[in-house]
């Protein structure tokens, strides 16, 4: 069983940064996809973006050029860099894990592992 613990979430302002982490157990980390999703209130669970086992990197097109994932499998964390924050980022944030990650699902079900969530809130 794979572990998944978020962190650093919180409420912020418009234009402001934050970083999120996400600390998985299992000795073979480095061979994981990693993907973060979010759900905004009342809205379905959607794709932010994720990396592979080789660092290759995707992101959905509300994000792309704010957000950047990276991946330190020393630590067996994903970082995902969240610049300029809007309001219409707020959301609760999870992290996803799938084994044998040589590819980035933009799903849900292709994910085997999910953590609980951490929520970040962004104030106009």
């Amino acid at each position: 069983q794979v572990q998944l613990v978020e962190s650093g979430g919180g409420l912020v302002q418009a234009g402001a940064s934050l970083r999120l982490s996400c600390a998985a157990s299992g000795r073979t980390f480095s061979n994981y996809a990693m993907g973060w999703f979010r759900q905004p209130p009342g809205q379905e669970r959607g794709f932010v973006g994720g990396i592979d086992m080789n660092g290759n990197t995707d992101y959905g097109t509300s994000v792309k050029g704010r957000f950047a994932i990276f991946r330190d499998n020393a630590k067996n964390t994903v970082y995902l860099l969240m610049n300029n924050l809007k309001p219409e980022d707020t959301a609760v944030y999870y992290c996803a894990s799938k084994l044998l990650g040589s590819i980035i699902p933009r799903y849900g079900g292709g994910y085997d592992y999910w953590g609980q969530g951490t929520q970040v809130t962004v104030s106009s």
